[in-house]
């Protein structure tokens, strides 16, 4: 890797970010932040129909939330501006200009319907469904009365394949991923030949792609509008980014961005590949297997800590499988130890990393998580001890909600379960404990001696009917802690509704 790495999150504005999105993200930041590089944001909206600003500051807030700080892009500013793709038309509009002024780029008049009709025939005959290049050897003399008519055109890059184009690619080598064109040719200067465009992927290792099975492809849409990869490739170029960490989905469009910023003597990145998260089938992680929104998590009540904990271990391996920090996080993350193998979901264990984000979260920032009407129920000068009490039964404030209005609510409502605790302990039971308050007040330790002494009841015939009576729980925090911030009034009228 590079001195100075340099990472990017580049999401496209069309909806909420989602589990997959904040974990690459996420990924970017902690790579970025162990290297002591740069974590940059760039927004990909170039799709008009849609890409809309409320996502795009929506995915800016949940990126903040998650205490994903970028180091440049929007609202932060940096020296490779503007970090939205649609203010970036010009420079795009450049490099275009250059491919079509050296010969790599042609106009393609191919309607939809003649090329599914050329897919089909592809794949009918077993060969891979790549463009014939049929509008690759127009004239300027056949191409100039078209566009007089009004024809729509893309724009295609010329793959290099001498056999069709006499060596004429221009391509350079590239940084970081050296990537070699081979079968003929050289890593610089003039291509004779171009069979093999090859990178070493820091996850999945050395890759390699025959330019025959590419074809050339569309780099502007008839409609004026870059290609989202042709893009991404110019911007990851332009902005320095070192390494580029992605799901694998992308793999596929990585040989096309090598020849493009080769073709144009850009530097390309490093390349990283992450595995895709899947549900417990294998299958690719949906909304309705898991593939919440950031917006949907946060609502439930997750905590960031709990996130971090989480997606960092999925599909990435630490030797510390304790709850840590992001800081701590970040200095045990490595490339090196990203799986190849599909991550998948398992709630179970974001759940698990959500009580472990409560059990090593601040007061002040439980308190904060906390529901309004928690907070409406619990006396100020109680709110500590509450919080040390309860913390260890809290999965989401309605958790907290609960145990409030146990504490310190108007009075509490026995289920079945309960109800038959109290019968079997007896009013007599009850009558004793009245009295071991009035004696011991909310030391719980002793009160539960005098209590044993005066009926000789031990264990759960002893522990758990007080519970019951004082909580309406059959389990919960402890009663040491539960008993003080209660008080002993209200512990006296609890007990003696089932005292004689």
């Amino acid at each position: 890797m590079h001195p100075l790495l340099k990472t990017r999150f580049a999401p496209s504005p069309t909806g909420r970010l989602h589990l997959g999105n904040i974990r690459t993200a996420l990924f970017n930041w902690l790579l970025a932040r162990r290297h002591g590089g740069v974590f940059l944001l760039r927004l990909e909206d170039t799709d008009a129909m849609r890409d809309h600003e409320k996502y795009a500051v929506a995915l800016q807030e949940d990126l903040r939330w998650m205490g994903l700080v970028w180091d440049e892009g929007p609202g932060v500013g940096g020296a490779h501006g503007p970090y939205a793709q649609s203010e970036r038309g010009e420079i795009y509009k450049s490099h275009f200009l250059k491919l079509e002024q050296d010969g790599l780029a042609y106009p393609c008049f191919c309607t939809e319907h003649e090329l599914a009709v050329e897919r089909k025939t592809a794949i009918a005959a077993h060969r891979p469904p790549r463009y014939s290049g049929k509008c690759r050897a127009l004239s300027p003399d056949d191409v100039r009365p078209r566009f007089g008519r009004g024809e729509p055109a893309t724009l295609r890059f010329r793959v290099p394949d001498d056999s069709r184009d006499g060596g004429r690619s221009g391509l350079l080598p590239s940084r970081g991923t050296t990537p070699s064109l081979e079968g003929g040719g050289t890593t610089s200067g003039k291509v004779a030949a171009a069979r093999k465009v090859s990178f070493n992927d820091k996850v999945r290792g050395p890759q390699a792609f025959d330019s025959a099975d590419i074809g050339d492809f569309v780099i502007r849409r008839s409609d004026g509008t870059p290609a989202f990869f042709f893009c991404n490739a110019i911007d990851d170029a332009l902005m320095g980014v070192t390494l580029v960490v992605r799901g694998e989905d992308h793999l596929s469009n990585t040989p096309r961005q090598i020849l493009l910023l080769e073709a144009l003597g850009l530097p390309a990145p490093e390349y990283a590949h992450i595995a895709l998260v899947v549900d417990a089938d294998g299958a690719p992680l949906s909304k309705r297997t898991g593939s919440q929104s950031v917006e949907e998590l946060r609502a439930a009540g997750y905590l960031p800590a709990a996130l971090h904990n989480y997606l960092a271990r999925l599909g990435h391996t630490y030797e510390d499988n304790a709850f840590l920090s992001l800081e701590t996080l970040a200095a045990g993350f490595a490339a090196e130890r990203l799986h190849r193998a599909p991550a998948r979901y398992d709630e179970s264990q974001l759940k698990h990393w959500q009580r472990e984000a409560v059990l090593h979260a601040p007061a002040a920032t439980l308190w904060a998580w906390m529901d309004d009407a928690a907070h409406r129920l619990v006396p100020a000068v109680s709110r500590d001890g509450f919080i040390e009490a309860v913390r260890g039964n809290l999965l989401s404030p309605p958790d907290a909600l609960h145990w409030a209005q146990a504490l310190f609510g108007a009075g509490i409502n026995l289920g079945h379960a309960a109800n038959d605790i109290v019968r079997v302990a007896g009013a007599g039971f009850f009558t004793a404990a009245l009295k071991a308050l009035e004696t011991q007040g909310t030391d719980f330790k002793a009160l539960t001696e005098t209590l044993k002494a005066a009926t000789g009841k031990t264990g759960k015939a002893l522990f758990q009917p007080l519970r019951v009576a004082l909580t309406g729980e059959l389990d919960g925090p402890e009663m040491v802690k539960l008993l003080p911030l209660m008080g002993v009034e209200r512990a006296r009228a609890r007990l003696a509704k089932y005292a004689k």
